[in-house]
């Protein structure tokens, strides 16, 4: 038998109050809903457009980490080039040859 302690403990009254709440509410604002999203457009586009002038930032950003990053890149890997070529100076001789092999 359900007695009137389990009905209070098991939360039921705080569910019929949220339900009648939001039934209050939605009645409400559902005829407002119109006049809301008018008001609205303004702010969302604003919004919008930020958000699309940010996006265009960011690849921006983005492009020219990209270029420095091969810039470094290529920097590095010329270094290294020198460094091989100055520590072997037989090394060139040989590229040289085997160049020309290719070439063949």
């Amino acid at each position: 038998m359900i007695k009137v302690d389990d009905f209070f403990k098991n939360g039921t009254p705080l569910g019929i109050v949220i339900g009648i709440g939001a039934t209050v509410l939605a009645t409400a604002v559902i005829p407002a809903l119109p006049a809301l999203a008018r008001a609205a457009r303004p702010t969302a586009r604003a919004a919008i457009k930020s958000g699309l002038l940010l996006a265009e930032r960011g690849r921006e950003f983005i492009s020219e980490a990209g270029e420095e990053l091969e810039d470094i890149l290529a920097e590095a890997r010329a270094e290294l080039q020198r460094e091989n070529t100055m520590d072997r100076p037989e090394a060139s001789e040989y590229d040289e040859f085997s160049a020309s092999q290719d070439d063949l």
